[in-house]
């Protein structure tokens, strides 16, 4: 394989601590072919200075980053990405801003993208474009005259090709998804997804196992489910701040049957009707008073979005319901935290936990579920109850898996969770950790590589 040149949103520099799991995953691809990585670089500047290129070293890796202006940000990334893109994937037509107009905005900046990483680009590069923010750059870069290889990876779902006709120009977007030579998916249903749109849709045919032809070009899809690094993340439950929160977790709730529930505040979360769940589980079934306590995080997310103070308030609402119900002077039946877990707490938070709810009304994946998987004693583990419209559920069949919008039915789990024999909880711990061992991070990124490059 010739240099890998990574191209995504943000730049993360792979040799820092915690710099995410994407940095993870390329590092040891990025680094072994001297490779490139490309994106925004989290500025926003004054009119007239944007797409300033800044490119810096970290090791044998080369970090290039662009500027936005302020109009180039608002309708590129709050726009259309995250106004129009975000939330129809995510199935939610009614939350999609269609009138807007910030499509020439995205596609404005794709085309930025596209012009700043061309003269960086040599003849055998392969490039591997991430998320829906970048759709349209191997079109733009086409147009340029580039021939490299090119894939792309979806990092959130694709829906269903009537949902995806929804969007004004859809068939501009999804043309440009085939200007790539490969992408990828999370799951088989994402892609079964594309090929339905590609086939009914675009007019397109399936030419072989995982080839599509539509508008003159032929492109591969396939799905790679994305995993954690799982030694990573138990390196850090073996750090001193991952231990000082069990140990705090064990002394402060040492009689109760904790379950977690780590979120950013999304309405893809599912985070109402989780607490709704709880809820049904303390009317149906009392011997959980003052025993069982649900420690909800909800990292803060785009507050400044209408969508998103709504759910702010309806989740303290419902939290508040709940405590003011069941409550007593010495339980607090739901501990809602508006903010953050560091990341070095989170594996002793996790490995506290009982049961963990990983419940959301969709998403791409979910490594919440992997890394509490990870993070257990494998003599005692907890036990996961997923949602089955995560992606993680299509791999992750040892879970508990539940449907969110039955708050009966979910409560019905959750109580078979708490109540499951200690041998039960091993057998599917240990079926779940075998999963993530075989398609942990690395692994994915290989097979991504290797399938581009074939």
């Amino acid at each position: 394989m010739g240099r890998l040149v990574v191209v995504s949103n943000r730049v993360a520099d792979p040799r820092k601590p915690g710099a995410g799991g994407l940095a993870v995953a390329l590092a040891d691809a990025l680094q072994s072919s001297g490779g490139l990585w490309f994106g925004w670089s989290g500025k926003v500047v004054d009119e007239g200075s944007g797409g300033q290129l800044r490119t810096q070293r970290a090791g044998p890796v080369t970090l290039a980053t662009v500027d936005l202006s302020r109009a180039d940000h608002d309708a590129y990334y709050l726009g259309y990405s995250n106004g129009v893109l975000w939330p129809v994937f995510h199935y939610r037509l009614d939350l999609a801003d269609f009138d807007a107009g910030d499509i020439d905005g995205y596609r404005r900046v794709n085309r930025l993208f596209a012009h700043k990483l061309q003269p960086l680009l040599q003849p055998d590069d392969v490039i591997w474009v991430h998320d829906y923010h970048l759709i349209p750059l191997a079109a733009e870069l086409r147009a340029m005259g580039c021939t490299q290889r090119m894939g792309f990876f979806l990092h959130i779902p694709l829906p269903p090709r009537t949902i995806l006709a929804a969007i004004p120009q859809n068939g501009w977007l999804m043309r440009s998804l085939m200007m790539y030579d490969l992408v990828g998916f999370h799951t088989q249903t994402d892609v079964d997804h594309f090929a339905a749109y590609v086939i009914k849709e675009a007019g397109g045919t399936q030419v072989g196992d995982d080839e599509f032809h539509a508008h003159g070009r032929v492109v591969r899809a396939r799905p790679f489910p994305i995993g954690i690094d799982v030694d990573e993340f138990q390196a850090l439950g073996r750090g001193p701040e991952a231990r000082d929160t069990f140990r705090t977790m064990k002394e402060q709730y040492a009689q109760r049957q904790l379950l977690v529930g780590v979120d950013r505040l999304d309405y893809s979360k599912g985070l109402p009707q989780r607490i709704r769940a709880f809820q049904r589980l303390l009317q149906h079934y009392p011997e959980n008073h003052k025993v069982a306590t649900l420690i909800q995080v909800a990292a803060p997310s785009r507050e400044d979005v209408e969508a998103y103070a709504d759910l702010r308030h309806q989740l303290e609402t419902l939290c508040g319901a709940v405590n003011g119900d069941h409550g007593e002077l010495d339980w607090m039946p739901v501990r809602y935290i508006r903010r953050a877990v560091p990341r070095k707490r989170l594996p002793g938070l996790y490995a506290s936990a009982s049961v963990a709810l990983v419940t959301p009304l969709r998403d791409g994946m979910n490594l919440v579920a992997k890394e509490y998987v990870a993070a257990q004693d494998p003599a005692n583990p907890g036990v996961l109850v997923l949602s089955r419209f995560a992606g993680a559920a299509e791999a992750m069949t040892d879970a508990l898996i539940v449907n969110p919008y039955d708050a009966d039915g979910m409560a019905e789990v959750i109580q078979q969770a708490l109540r499951m024999p200690l041998e039960e909880r091993r057998v599917r711990h240990e079926r779940l950790m075998a999963g993530l061992r075989a398609q942990d991070v690395h692994w994915w990124a290989r097979e991504f590589l290797a399938a581009l490059s074939a």
